[in-house]
């Protein structure tokens, strides 16, 4: 056993971007590239001496030899403890409860989320902060910072630690804890919802299909769903994780998660569908012959989270992305409740968690949570779903059909072109933040824009201020365009062009959504040009 001290360099491009560093695999397999970085985490942070970690991820290729790299490192920088999950594997809301319940200095979590897995596709690296939350601006500025200096990285020479089981062991003089990766979440689960209700829904022949894409959410939706609440056995599918996600794209939306689209449009298909991604942090819900885009999803959950145990108190507040439809923003106004727009990126909401201004929070990316941790959570999201259909013993589409009915619709869809020529998406994103003074008033597709900007936002609690967070379109009557390059590729640059028309009802609520934006998709088009410059004839991703 012995502490090297090895000599390093900065390696360009390792700036953290939404949700940690996002690489290809042979990139962070690349000499000092992975090492430097931790490093960097550490430094930023003030240092390791003392301080106790949680440790985990998806469970992707080159996760167990990146474990062992980080718990070396933690040794040798003089770490108190790791608390790390059996076979490095931890989704990203259940690292975000341990973070929180073992109260540590933080966390490391290796994931890409909802990219490819593999040798040739993606990996990736995050630091959640002391409140189990995304780090915020200002310590990812002070990690990329540090990497930008960096000249030597600690590592202790030793064997590797077992994560084969719990149980406790060494590292130097640093405690090593394997903990079973699901069992602390999953009681957490039960303080939530009434699990006595959806065991009754399940014994009634309630039918159910839940993919876990191969992903870090099998293990726990095996246990949640099947072991402790009694659907039956084969209700999660692809519930093994796999290094490569068995070559699927671990991404629960209409175009990856293809399969269980087909199966829950079927005449016979079981009464309630839903998929998690990558580290299980994002959802996907369906019912028989129903999609429910995230943006519904949010508001429906919003509406009803006071049939659930943990959230019969009623709601602090709701907050969403920006990109986000307005949908969740009119059952605010409707229960009176405090409601927020913030930029992507679910480290915004930690702040108004925090500060107990909101509850409930969502993305249009698939992703729902509350303050129960600081993280988006995809199976939360789907048992609280399930808690509803227990209490109000109403299908998915009746739920929809009343929602709609009640507070209007907002029909809104999502066009990803990726991989993209960086110099061409950025002309674009250009050409139109300079055009964006001159819109208002001028009229589009026969609809008039009523404001035109940049996303700007100054964080109610500590004061902070985010800019070009995504270009912005209003129409007149709440319709709009918003574009924004995302944050979350490895290759190229990804365009969202985000969509939006609100219809008021009582017509017109059942459109396919597609048909319903089309005079929204025109005048983006027209706006834009962005299919014709980007040299696609389609999105690759409509969601």
């Amino acid at each position: 056993m012995h502490l090297n001290q090895v000599a390093t360099q900065p390696i360009e491009g390792q700036k953290p971007g939404t949700s940690g560093l996002r690489k290809k695999t042979k990139v962070f397999m690349g000499p000092h590239y992975l090492e430097n970085f931790v490093q960097a985490i550490f430094d930023a942070i003030g240092g390791a001496t003392g301080k106790t970690f949680v440790l985990g991820g998806d469970g992707r290729y080159f996760s167990h030899e990146a474990a062992q790299v980080i718990l070396r490192m933690a040794a040798a920088n003089g770490a108190a403890k790791v608390i790390v999950g059996q076979g490095a594997l931890l989704s990203t809301p259940a690292a975000s409860n341990l973070i929180r319940l073992f109260r540590t200095d933080g966390g490391i979590i290796l994931s890409a989320s909802h990219n490819p897995g593999g040798h040739d596709e993606d990996f990736g690296v995050k630091f959640n902060t002391p409140n189990g939350g995304p780090a915020p601006e200002a310590v990812t500025e002070a990690i990329f910072a540090r990497t930008k200096t960096i000249q030597q990285y600690g590592i202790l020479e030793t064997v590797d630690a077992d994560l084969s089981g719990p149980g406790v062991q060494r590292m130097g003089d640093m405690v090593v804890e394997v903990v079973d990766p699901v069992a602390d979440y999953a009681a957490l689960m039960e303080t939530l919802f009434d699990f006595g209700a959806i065991r009754e829904l399940f014994a009634s022949g309630f039918r159910m299909r839940f993919d876990a894409m191969n992903a870090v959410t099998g293990p726990y939706a095996t246990e949640v769903l099947e072991n402790r609440l009694g659907a039956p056995k084969g209700t999660v599918v692809h519930g093994a994780p796999l290094p490569d996600f068995g070559g699927m794209h671990p991404d629960p939306n209409p175009t990856w998660a293809h399969e269980l689209i087909a199966e829950m449009m079927q005449a016979d298909a079981p009464d309630f569908g839903a998929a998690s991604d990558g580290d299980g942090d994002r959802n996907m819900v369906l019912g028989r012959g129903v999609y429910v885009s995230p943006s519904d999803s949010l508001a429906v959950l919003a509406a009803n989270a006071h049939l659930a145990p943990g959230y019969a108190g009623g709601l602090k507040g709701v907050a969403r992305s920006m990109p986000t439809s307005a949908a969740v923003d009119r059952v605010a106004d409707a229960m009176g409740l405090p409601k927020y727009e913030t930029p992507t990126g679910w480290k915004f909401f930690g702040n108004l968690m925090d500060a107990d201004r909101v509850t409930l929070c969502g993305e249009e990316s698939f992703g729902n949570g509350s303050d129960h941790v600081r993280e988006k959570d995809g199976l939360w999201a789907v048992l609280l779903w399930l808690n509803i259909l227990a209490v109000r013993k109403q299908s998915v589409g009746e739920i929809m059909a009343d929602h709609w009915n009640r507070y209007g619709r907002n029909y809104y869809s999502r066009h990803d072109y990726e991989a993209l020529d960086a110099s061409t998406a950025n002309v674009i994103m250009g050409d139109l933040r300079a055009r964006l003074d001159t819109l208002p008033g001028s009229t589009v597709e026969g609809m008039r824009i009523s404001s035109a900007d940049d996303f700007a936002y100054t964080d109610p609690v500590d004061g902070s201020q985010a800019t070009g967070q995504g270009l912005r379109i209003v129409f007149d009557g709440g319709s709009r365009i918003v574009l924004r390059i995302s944050g979350t590729g490895t290759e190229g640059a990804t365009i969202r062009l985000y969509l939006e028309r609100y219809v008021a009802g009582p017509e017109g609520l059942g459109e396919e959504p597609q048909k319903a934006l089309a005079p929204v998709i025109r005048a983006a088009e027209t706006l834009t040009g962005l299919r014709e410059r980007s040299g696609r004839s389609e999105p690759d991703v409509v969601t």
